[in-house]
């Protein structure tokens, strides 16, 4: 039986894709968790979970999980990549995961589900596609640009749309950074690695 309660903030809860990869877990174990009542979550009017962080947490010391303290996590650049062709999501995920630089990322394939698990996971870089079905790119970069809890987050769009049809769509938020597609890899390492430079601390002139 599923928790009816709504989650007092944005932060409260995450939906399955997120709770899989806090958990370690496959999307498919996390719905039978939710349905075990093993994870506290309400359903949405259209149909979509949300799971309590607080309960994910709880799992984790009842399973003897490793907690990645919150100091570490700080240290990492955390990614939210949204792009519905798995091809290229999975590409761009290895990349992360391989890159030699603390990157966390995150994929998910539509800009509903980023809306979802955003306010959880606050990245400090969005990479977004954005012809998708149902709420694409345009969509997910209007709905965050007012929102004072992202404004130091860095939007990189990557898109093989021609610059004529992104303006005639009503063009980028003030401040994104656009990519065409394919995805250049190697600019790719070095934005990271200027990313992760301009957050090291000054050091004292010696």
């Amino acid at each position: 039986m599923q928790n009816t309660n709504h989650p007092d903030t944005l932060e409260d809860y995450c939906g399955t894709t997120y709770a899989a990869k806090l958990l370690g877990l496959s999307v498919g174990t996390i719905q039978s968790l939710v349905e075990k009542n093993e994870l506290q979550a309400w359903k949405t009017q259209g149909g979509h979970r949300r799971i309590s962080m607080p309960s994910i947490r709880d799992y984790q010391r009842r399973h003897n999980m490793l907690v990645t303290p919150a100091e570490t996590r700080d240290h990492r650049i955390r990614v939210l990549l949204v792009e519905d062709d798995p091809v290229t999501r999975e590409m761009i995920r290895d990349f992360c995961n391989r890159c030699e630089m603390p990157v966390d990322c995150t994929a998910m394939s539509s800009g509903l589900e980023a809306l979802i698990d955003i306010a959880s996971i606050r990245p400090d870089v969005l990479i977004s596609d954005l012809n998708m079905p149902g709420v694409d790119g345009f969509q997910l970069l209007r709905t965050l640009r007012g929102n004072p809890m992202f404004t130091k987050m860095t939007s990189l769009v990557i898109s093989a749309l021609p610059q004529s049809e992104i303006e005639a769509r009503g063009g980028l938020p003030e401040g994104s950074i656009f990519m065409a597609k394919p995805v250049n890899m190697h600019w790719l390492k070095g934005f990271f690695a200027a990313l992760m430079a301009s957050r090291q601390p000054e050091t004292a002139n010696i």
